[in-house]
């Protein structure tokens, strides 16, 4: 069997099997009642995907080379919905039932609800079998509290009997998905925005930067500025989300930003309860966010300058090799117009050497920026399980859940 390579995310959960030659279909519609329900679309469950990709680049790990695979994930969303274990899912008292977000700004913070996530994930969607379960890698967040490394190997090895585990960090697969093993990847994701150094395979923690801002304060922003816009409409997060990845762009720089209040055309758009809302300048607030923080009254440097101030901080003779390798990956960055601003404000950047995107190869699917640390791990497990490189249950009975800080870095 092959590993399965999670992505736990603050929005959405990736998970699927690392070159698997028989994907699975999705089982969603025999879901059991569980302690807590998946939300998503109108399913409430999730959907998946099917990509087909090739390897190469230069890569110190020869196995990771020219490999051609086929993919599968599946996406689902990580909130979820509590609800009594004794009463059915054709009761409809359950959805009268609170939500729950197990994962806040990147990090776990709802172990039990985790549990029941990836247990529906790995043996209803996924084909893992009790008594015969595989090997997982899980992909970090930047700067993990080692608490939580602990407690995920716990839980892996504890409650769900694998048979191998293995974790890195999301900046390090980011770089790898790109064809890189040095450079710098700004992450935007739903909580948070990181941006880490990584040189040779290796996190650069001291200049790594992370920021408690990302895709759920922007959807706040839109809402904030429909709702000024817009007095007579009732909006909800769920369809405001919507309407940002749909309209949201960014300005081509500042001076053009301040031209948008002045004179920007107006869309109509018709929500799915029929009420029509009207955007216009509204939809460049959220990218002109990322490059000016104190639209968001936060007294922050832009994204460009936060990433050459990282920079700044290492030995200069690093410098050119890792801006000039920088990756953008999250959700966030595939907003229509991010790319280009992100370059243009990087020529104008105080550094000498100016921050430079890194395209994917062209072998790899498109929208990779969206699941690219989970593409990285499915390389990578490539490599640590054939290898012998990942946590075995015989090391983790001898050595405890601290041998994460050992074996995986």
């Amino acid at each position: 069997m092959e590993a399965v390579v999670v992505d736990l995310g603050s929005k959405l959960l990736k998970a699927g099997l690392a070159f698997p030659d028989h994907p699975p279909s999705l089982g969603l519609g025999n879901m059991l009642p569980v302690r807590l329900e998946l939300l998503g679309e109108e399913t409430c469950l999730g959907w998946g995907f099917r990509l087909m990709v090739s390897w190469s680049g230069p890569m110190t790990m020869s196995t990771a080379r020219a490999v051609a695979h086929q993919v599968f994930v599946q996406i689902i969303p990580t909130q979820m919905k509590r609800v009594p274990e004794d009463e059915s899912f054709d009761d409809n008292s359950i959805y009268e039932e609170v939500t729950v977000d197990p994962v806040e700004r990147g990090f776990i913070k709802d172990w039990d609800a985790i549990e029941d996530l990836l247990h529906h994930v790995l043996y209803a969607s996924l084909g893992w079998e009790i008594g015969n379960e595989g090997q997982i890698l899980f992909t970090d967040p930047l700067l993990t509290p080692k608490a939580l490394r602990e407690h995920l190997v716990q839980l892996m090895f504890e409650k769900f009997n694998v048979s191998g585990f293995y974790a890195t960090e999301q900046p390090v697969l980011s770089l790898y998905a790109a064809g890189r093993i040095s450079g710098c990847s700004v992450d935007v994701g739903h909580g948070k925005i990181d941006i880490a150094p990584v040189i040779e395979g290796a996190v650069h923690y001291i200049a790594s930067r992370r920021f408690s801002i990302g895709g759920a304060d922007l959807t706040n922003l839109l809402l904030q500025e429909l709702t000024k816009s817009n007095p007579m409409i009732n909006l909800n997060l769920r369809d405001v989300e919507s309407l940002k990845e749909q309209f949201a762009i960014c300005a081509d720089d500042e001076l053009a930003y301040e031209k948008t209040k002045v004179s920007c055309p107006n869309e109509e758009h018709t929500l799915p309860d029929g009420q029509v809302i009207t955007i216009g300048r509204e939809r460049y607030a959220v990218g002109e966010a990322l490059f000016r923080p104190s639209i968001l009254g936060l007294e922050a440097h832009g994204i460009v300058e936060q990433l050459v101030r990282c920079i700044s901080s290492i030995s200069s003779e690093n410098h050119r090799q890792l801006l000039e390798n920088t990756v953008l990956c999250g959700g966030t960055t595939a907003m229509a117009g991010f790319e280009n601003r992100f370059q243009k404000e990087a020529i104008l950047s105080s550094s000498a050497i100016h921050p430079s995107v890194v395209k994917p190869p062209e072998y790899m699917p498109e929208n990779l920026s969206m699941y690219q640390a989970w593409m990285g791990g499915a390389i990578l497990a490539k490599v640590v399980f054939p290898q012998n490189q990942h946590i075995t249950k015989a090391d983790y009975d001898e050595n405890g859940p601290a041998i994460v800080h050992r074996k995986c870095f």
